[in-house]
């Protein structure tokens, strides 16, 4: 949680943490400081103090809305810096800005987003022209990712909220697509005959996301043999049909960048062939053992290891049996969620080093696929452990297959 940050900052040996604000989402800043839109300057946070923020004129007053102590870049003499025949006049900003604030020297820890380039050349120059100050990076998992990996009460409540949002869109989704007829082809139209497309539906639950104020992260509303790609998207002109499966994934976050859902469910518009219906029951009987196997303090991996176990017995080439495979059961079962869609812990039988822990946030999703049969299936919950060590669902959604239309 974010309490853990200064301890985590003295295990890394880390003086301060400087993140730098972008015109893209940065989840690093908005867990130091809180959901703030700006697009210069930086987050610096010392160890055992409370982040202050340095940001250009235009940007105080949103700063200001963190509640955290503001700074202007010209209280640091910016505009002069600027002026200057300074090589890099950022990394001499940055080196300015330290000393004034009070970091005389040490390892400053650099996380957020950025274009690389830039942030390297600010590194370059630093050790160059002020030694006495280290750039640190760090490989995953970060500081941010252990301390994200469990959330805090306001935390959660914005992800509830996230939740509720999602899963109304879900339905909408769904009464959408009810409300169309068939014609003789199997394909699904609308009231003037045309064909009702994925574009179509797509763009339907992106209107219905914007009005709950969530945004779309990348949906995946992937149909037959896309469906049998598990990060397939799906083709906007395709016409949807009786029959045929359809991995609806959506994962939104709050707009303008913010903490996630994630769920999946597969339908059938119509009917299901058999054997679709075959492959979605042992997709469920997979995500009824994903439950059996939960245990608060055990190992991550071997919920997976128990989902790996079933699906091989039931004949499925799996990722564990079969590391080659492009068939079958082929990704880990699940993940944390939070500013980030994807988070710590990792439910994959690849790592042994996560174990579930109250206040995490993670998502259950076995699917199979095979796209030559034209078949895919995945569903997927979030779940939060509680206090009492329960895992709770998140999605409170119907787990049908067979989508029927009036």
């Amino acid at each position: 949680m974010k309490q853990d940050i200064d301890r985590l900052m003295q295990e890394r040996d880390l003086t301060a943490i400087l993140i730098p604000a972008d015109h893209n989402y940065s989840p690093a800043l908005d867990y130091l400081v809180g959901h703030v839109h700006i697009t210069g300057g930086f987050a610096l946070k010392k160890i055992g103090e409370s982040p202050v923020l340095i940001v250009g004129i235009m940007e105080i007053e949103e700063a200001a809305a963190t509640g955290l102590t503001v700074y202007s870049d010209n209280q640091f003499g910016w505009a002069e810096i600027r002026a200057s025949d300074y090589e890099n006049p950022t990394a001499e900003f940055w080196a300015t800005c330290l000393k004034q604030l009070g970091v005389e020297a040490g390892k400053i820890g650099i996380y957020g987003v950025g274009e690389l380039n830039l942030l390297l050349a600010i590194q370059q120059y630093m050790a160059q022209n002020h030694p006495q100050y280290q750039l640190i990076g760090e490989k995953a998992p970060t500081l941010f990712d252990l301390a994200a990996m469990t959330k805090d009460a306001d935390e959660l409540m914005r992800i509830r909220s996230v939740a509720e949002r999602t899963v109304s869109v879900q339905q909408a989704t769904w009464d959408f697509i009810q409300q169309h007829q068939a014609d003789a082809t199997e394909t699904v139209i609308k009231a003037d005959g045309s064909p009702l497309t994925i574009g179509d539906v797509r763009r339907f639950i992106l209107i219905q996301l914007m009005e709950r104020g969530l945004e779309d992260t990348g949906m995946i509303f992937a149909q037959g043999r896309d469906a049998g790609f598990p990060h397939s998207r799906g083709q906007d002109h395709m016409p949807l049909k009786l029959g045929q499966p359809i991995v609806f994934d959506l994962f939104p976050r709050e707009l303008g960048g913010g903490y996630h859902h994630d769920t999946t469910r597969t339908w059938c518009i119509g009917y299901a062939p058999p054997e679709v219906q075959k492959i979605y029951d042992d997709v469920m009987t997979a995500f009824e053992v994903s439950l059996e196997a939960y245990g608060l303090n055990k190992p991550t991996h071997l919920m997976q290891e128990a989902v790996l176990n079933y699906f091989e017995s039931q004949g499925h080439p799996t990722s564990r049996n079969d590391p080659q495979t492009t068939v079958g059961y082929i990704h880990s079962l699940g993940h944390g969620v939070g500013l980030k869609i994807h988070e710590a812990p990792r439910i994959t039988h690849l790592s042994n080093e996560d174990t579930f822990q109250v206040g995490q946030v993670i998502t259950i999703e076995p699917g199979l696929y095979y796209p030559e049969q034209g078949i895919g299936v995945r569903i997927e919950d979030t779940f939060y452990i509680a206090e009492d060590g329960s895992l709770i669902s998140l999605t409170p959604f119907r787990k049908d297959l067979i989508l029927p239309l009036f």
